[in-house]
């Protein structure tokens, strides 16, 4: 069984380079709780690991070992969401283009080719484990617009809810920015901290991060636990990776930046042999990103303090008392409205007695907010002529300046 069984920490020898540095520290256990004890966990996979270096053909092996992974954790009760690479590689080899970089054009007729096999190979290996897989193709701008991050995050929480495993992959089709530049450990930071994982799992061709570049420097010394990410560790890192895997050290030390923003642990750790995750499990050598608060304390914070409000949102006392028992907001406690707001916007919340209670993202624009006050729930579909969700304000996109009990 995945994470169930536990390995004593073992003492691993300090490099001198850090000894006056405690965000890097050298001694940590080998599988440490913030691993068996994530509920929900993203994982990362490269293009260098799915597809062979000089064919281009997907690694069916390997990907049928990491989809058993993944079906472990899912019968442990974990949910599970992978950030995938890989259409590329596979469209280049499926066009007959040569090697070497590819212009954009030509990089987008790959990805375009390459989505199709990749899809159907993730769904063929997940049928056999009894797994039923979705595809959510995504850029930075679907994590960074509320709007879209609002619309992009309800859906994978509904695929979770209904036990899929959502594979999210670069949109290269539409995207510029994702090829040239190898964002992809960033976008799955980014999906980590918008769905508040408690884990964030980038797989890569090296077993964690180094002092030194380690194919370039022999004395280089692993670091199994990362505290704090310091001009030292940034400097650690080393620039691109290989042809096909864009990405490199760098971006992953750059993902490690934003997942412990967001409240997300995040470990880094080889790829490159069968069964990468169930390894974890078993006290494999990584490198550990610790976060110093909860996903949820993360994102709450972001909320209350980070986004400009775009409006108000008055309530009534019932409402009010629904809020501090941990409940979302209702439409039919909100007594009226101010301010212009689109959905996913950050609006405040008031008592009619005017007292600001918090602030949330709302689930509707101010002229279907303004139509649907102190309606039921059930009523909003005939209302408004679509189901936008029964709540105005979901509580996990809220956060109140008292303590509730959620």
């Amino acid at each position: 069984m995945l994470g169930k069984r536990l390995v004593p920490c073992l003492p691993l020898p300090r490099p001198a380079a850090l000894m006056s540095q405690p965000a890097a520290k050298s001694e940590a256990p080998l599988v440490r709780p913030e691993w068996t004890g994530a509920r929900r966990i993203v994982v990362k996979i490269g293009s260098a690991l799915l597809a062979e270096r000089d064919t281009g053909a997907l690694k069916t092996e390997w990907l049928a070992s990491l989809v058993a992974d993944v079906a472990e954790l899912a019968k442990q009760g974990k949910d599970v969401v992978l950030v995938s690479s890989g259409s590329i590689a596979l469209g280049r080899h499926k066009l007959g283009l040569p090697k070497g970089p590819l212009e954009l054009a030509q990089s987008q007729a790959a990805a375009a080719v390459g989505q199709i096999s990749l899809a159907h190979a993730y769904q063929e290996l997940a049928a056999r484990s009894g797994l039923t897989v979705a595809q959510i193709l995504l850029t930075l701008a679907d994590t960074e617009q509320r709007r879209r991050y609002l619309n992009a995050r309800h859906t994978i929480e509904t695929l979770l809810g209904l036990k899929a495993i959502p594979v999210v992959n670069e949109n290269d089709t539409v995207a510029t920015a994702e090829i040239k530049y190898g964002d992809n450990d960033r976008l799955s930071a980014r999906v980590a901290g918008m769905l508040s994982a408690d884990c964030l799992v980038l797989l890569s061709d090296v077993d964690g991060l180094y002092t030194a570049p380690p194919n370039e420097d022999p004395s280089a010394t692993h670091i199994p636990l990362v505290t704090e990410i310091t001009p030292e560790i940034e400097a650690m890192a080393g620039d691109a990776g290989t042809e096909l895997s864009k990405g490199g050290m760098k971006t992953k030390v750059e993902a490690g930046r934003i997942a412990l923003g967001a409240g997300t642990n995040m470990v880094i750790t080889t790829g490159k042999v069968l069964h990468p995750l169930r390894a974890i499990s078993e006290g494999s050598k990584v490198t550990w990103f610790l976060a110093k608060q909860d996903p949820v304390t993360a994102r709450k914070r972001w909320i209350s303090g980070q986004l400009e409000p775009r409006g108000t949102l008055h309530i009534d006392q019932g409402a009010a008392a629904a809020l501090l028992a941990g409940k979302s907001l209702l439409a039919a406690g909100v007594r009226r409205v101010d301010g212009t707001f689109e959905r996913g916007d950050s609006v405040i919340i008031r008592s009619l007695d005017g007292r600001e209670l918090g602030r949330g993202l709302t689930s509707y624009a101010r002229a279907d907010a303004e139509r649907i006050l102190g309606r039921k729930s059930s009523e909003i579909a005939d209302i408004l002529g679509f189901e936008g969700g029964p709540e105005l304000i979901h509580r996990n996109d809220m956060a109140l300046h008292r303590k509730s009990k959620h």
